[in-house]
């Protein structure tokens, strides 16, 4: 199937998803267009044991989206960037030793915990699975997604200092969690190799110091650029030509550029263009715009994607697991650098943080970047059961839970 088609049936079954959401089930969009995705995935796996053509084409069309691909070097830099730009600086400073402790450390300490703990959990299932690859699986899983997180929020109760922090540590958690999936895959795959410290400082440098210099030149490039005309066409183009540019050039260079779309989305998101604010909120309510579209359809991809998971049936009891595992590495993982900042941590507050770290399309999409190895299956299931629970289960109760915890009227 050519790119366009492709591209005009996931249109077409996102717009019809996020219509009948809309129109009769009436969910956070979001929530919404995944439930609806997952329950037409199901119907279509048991159509397609009933030997229904049709079944086997939309399976087909499933299967023919790289979904990795897709998301990790075309949409998330739209997301981010969008994310980003609706950002508040102000509250992001104020907030800044939390979301780095939780963003750096945070992500460590969730890898290690987790990859321990499924360790010697998938033992006692009797699956086994070795500890390298445990943690490769807690390296992806650890980080919480912000595309998740920013859609959440945007319908929580959850106090706005924990929702800076929340919100923060998603858009910058990402580079960690590649890095750590990037050194324990190359481990996996060559154990005889030594892997010193200052080959991974190193990456790490490059990683993250390249991805900001990159976001830094191209957000001050382009406010210069949209600060000096008032054409509401040339500025998206503007902006567009920028996302586009920062994933070019950070791909060529093998930076990151997640923290690049970041960088620059902040950038330009809290300067302002003009005394009259008319090209601000242009570009703000565009990229709105732009966000919550291609939300709808990253979102419909992840509920589709069930038609094309392996084996799921075989792997429920290993998804089950890796849930509560990953539940108490987060708790873990929140808790111990906030006792560090604050020197005291209240309960209400680490129930709210664990709770409200989802995971989401990015966690999916560095599974299917895994190599084929006898593990890779169990690790994609795996981590499409937490995914699947993060967006709907946690999704769908974080109010309850933010109330129940914190007293919210």
């Amino acid at each position: 199937m050519d790119i366009l088609t492709l591209l005009t049936v996931l249109v077409i079954i996102s717009a019809g998803f996020s219509y009948f959401n809309q129109r009769f089930l009436k969910l956070p969009g979001t929530i919404g267009v995944v439930t609806i995705s997952v329950i037409v995935s199901v119907l279509i796996i048991f159509l397609g044991k009933a030997n229904i053509a049709t079944a086997e084409k939309v399976r087909e069309i499933s299967s023919g989206i790289n979904f990795s691909k897709v998301l990790l070097d075309i949409m998330l830099g739209f997301l981010l960037f969008a994310s980003a730009l609706h950002f508040d600086y102000k509250k992001l400073k104020e907030q800044r030793w939390p979301v780095f402790l939780l963003s750096t450390i945070g992500v460590l300490l969730s890898t290690t915990i987790f990859g321990t703990l499924l360790f010697f959990a998938v033992r006692i299932i009797n699956f086994p699975l070795p500890f390298v690859y445990c943690c490769i699986f807690g390296a992806l899983i650890s980080p919480t997604d912000p595309i998740a997180v920013s859609s959440i929020l945007k319908h929580s109760q959850i106090p706005p200092k924990l929702s800076v922090i929340i919100s923060g540590e998603s858009l910058f958690n990402d580079a960690v969690g590649l890095l750590l999936f990037v050194t324990l895959l190359e481990i996996a795959q060559q154990p005889e190799a030594s892997l010193t410290i200052s080959h991974v400082a190193g990456i790490l440098l490059k990683e993250v110091f390249g991805g900001i210099v990159i976001g830094l030149i191209g957000g001050f490039t382009g406010f210069r650029l949209i600060k000096s005309i008032k054409d509401f066409q040339t500025i998206l183009l503007i902006s567009l030509a920028l996302v586009l540019g920062i994933a070019l050039v950070g791909s060529y260079y093998k930076v990151s550029v997640p923290l690049a779309a970041v960088t620059a989305g902040l950038i330009i998101g809290n300067k302002s263009f003009n005394k009259d604010s008319v090209s601000d909120n242009f570009l703000l309510q565009i990229w709105k715009l732009i966000d919550e579209v291609l939300n709808t359809i990253l979102f419909a991809m992840i509920g589709l994607q069930l038609v094309a998971m392996p084996f799921l049936r075989e792997y429920w009891l290993l998804g089950f697991v890796g849930i509560i595992i990953l539940l108490v590495a987060r708790m873990a993982s929140v808790s111990l650098p906030t006792l560090f900042v604050l020197g005291k941590v209240r309960l209400s507050n680490l129930f709210t943080l664990t709770w409200a770290g989802l995971r989401g399309g990015i966690s999916i999409a560095m599974a299917l970047s895994l190599p084929a190895s006898p593990f890779r299956e169990s690790i994609l299931s795996c981590c499409y059961f937490i995914v699947l629970f993060s967006i709907i289960g946690q999704g769908l109760t974080i109010n309850w839970v933010v109330k129940r915890m914190n007293n919210v009227k």
